[in-house]
């Protein structure tokens, strides 16, 4: 954690607020903070492109269950391309995934093809990834080739048409890398080359100038990183068990101590530490080569995408994320011009106040950011002025001394507002300001002040009143 001298100069907002396609590098962390060692991405492997081909076992189509010729079999009937599974949601997520797995096993090079091929379709590409092109080109050589079969004259790809079935299309296509990543967790996920090469190409596709790729990938890239956080924390809980027994165990008398057990605890503890070497080189891959450069993307989605998914992690695996130096990009992109992103900042930082022990470890974060949440309950987006009322009454429960006088007389006046949302929202803070605490004297509020809140109140049991009907 940074010191409260470093405050300021950590948590200080970049000069240049526009979003860019590139030139992200001022944004990536000086101090190597979010570094990992070990194992894995970035480590003494380094990361594979998709021509670094290892060895593996023939060169045919797989024919592992539910696979005919590399497409899925579907009721026994209709071959269908992992797109077209995803696409059509009529199997069971788990169920195609498991066969994937098991066409991996047999050759894992046409299985990967077949799920490189699934990423370009669901970008709404019309080209396909070769089985010569897989062998024998470089990840940037065929994502350009593929840029080339894109249909430049059309702006829709999956995840922007309309409609109920693109929108399952969507809940799908994320359900799909996060049961992926859950069932490979145990064996392939480690293999240093699966995840390798998955990697590699969604941090190709990521910085392409092709909106639907960029878009595309980046999503993909984000829930990939959330089903590894999940990992990476069942893996932190195992470690915690594994350490639990292992003391347990030494601590018994020497003619009660079961030797053999020691040393298969020990076992256990190295090669979980290993894996957990492995995903966190993993984690680290995606944050530097996705996350980093496209929360400032020139698309408001693609930003709202990441910050939506930073919250997730800082939320699940706070040990790891809930710390200043993932805690800034959600801080620095809460001056972002469009505010459907600004509104992820606010739910994403209502997820951590909720929790009052998560709460707690945030007191760096508000006192840098507090003055700007402030302002955002003025925000000229209805929506976000009201999730910032209502992150500034989480703020309010988790600390008696966070919020001035002058903070919440801000927020008082906002009962009054023609916008009925809004008014409830601030009816709710004064509400919980005034029977959360012993009165307004005691709190130091200036005679102005307890009059506002006095005839506030009056205001919000009308508003309650008529909430209720």
């Amino acid at each position: 954690m940074i010191t409260a001298q470093d405050l300021h100069e950590e948590f200080q907002f970049p000069q240049d607020t526009e979003s860019q396609l590139s030139s992200d590098a001022d944004l990536e962390d000086p101090d190597g903070r979010n570094a990992k060692t070990g194992r894995g991405m970035g480590a003494k492997r380094g990361r594979k492109v998709l021509g670094d081909k290892a060895k593996s076992g023939g060169a045919g189509r797989v024919t592992g269950a539910g696979w005919v010729n590399g497409l899925h079999k579907e009721n026994g009937i209709e071959n269908m391309s992992l797109f077209e599974v995803v696409k059509v949601g009529r199997s069971a997520t788990q169920s195609v995934v498991d066969d994937w797995i098991e066409a991996y096993k047999q050759d894992r090079d046409m299985a990967l093809l077949e799920l490189i091929n699934f990423f370009i379709q669901c970008s709404g590409c019309k080209g396909a990834v070769s089985e010569e092109m897989f062998r024998h080109m470089q990840n940037s050589e065929i994502i350009r080739k593929m840029t080339e079969e894109f249909d430049e004259d059309s702006g829709d790809y999956p995840l922007t048409l309309s409609g109920p079935q693109w929108k399952r299309f969507r809940i799908n296509f994320c359900d799909f890398i996060a049961v992926l990543v859950r069932q490979c967790q145990y064996s392939i996920i480690y293999d240093e080359y699966m995840m390798d090469t998955v990697i590699s190409l969604l941090t190709g596709l990521s910085d392409s100038q092709v909106r639907a790729f960029r878009h595309t990938s980046t999503l993909a890239a984000m829930k990939l990183m959330t089903a590894l956080v999940n990992v990476a924390l069942n893996l932190s809980i195992n470690m915690d068990n594994t350490q639990r027994q292992y003391e347990a165990e030494r601590n018994k008398v020497i003619a009660k101590r079961a030797n053999d057990r020691l040393e298969l605890l020990l076992q256990k503890r190295k090669e979980l530490q290993e894996n957990q070497d492995d995903i966190e080189n993993m984690m680290n891959a995606i944050f530097k080569g996705v996350f980093v450069h496209r929360y400032r993307d020139a698309i408001a989605e693609i930003r709202a995408i990441c910050i939506e998914e930073i919250g997730v992690w800082m939320k699940l695996y706070s040990d790891a994320f809930l710390n200043d130096s993932y805690l800034k990009y959600v801080g620095w992109t809460m001056h972002d011009k469009q505010g459907e992103v600004r509104l992820k900042c606010l739910t994403a930082l209502q997820g951590l106040y909720y929790n009052r022990e998560l709460g707690a470890r945030l007191e760096l974060f508000t006192s840098r950011f507090k003055d700007r949440i402030v302002s955002m309950t003025l925000d000229k987006e209805y929506d976000v002025a009201v999730q910032a009322v209502k992150l500034l009454t989480l703020i309010l429960q988790s600390s008696d001394e966070v919020l001035t006088a002058e903070d919440c007389e801000s927020v008082y006046h906002l009962v009054y507002s023609a916008h009925r949302p809004i008014a409830v929202s601030a009816g709710e803070f004064l509400f919980k300001k005034l029977f959360s605490h012993r009165g307004p004297e005691e709190e130091g509020l200036p005679r102005r002040g307890r009059q506002s809140l006095n005839g506030s109140l009056i205001k919000i049991t009308v508003f309650f009143f008529l909430e209720s009907e």
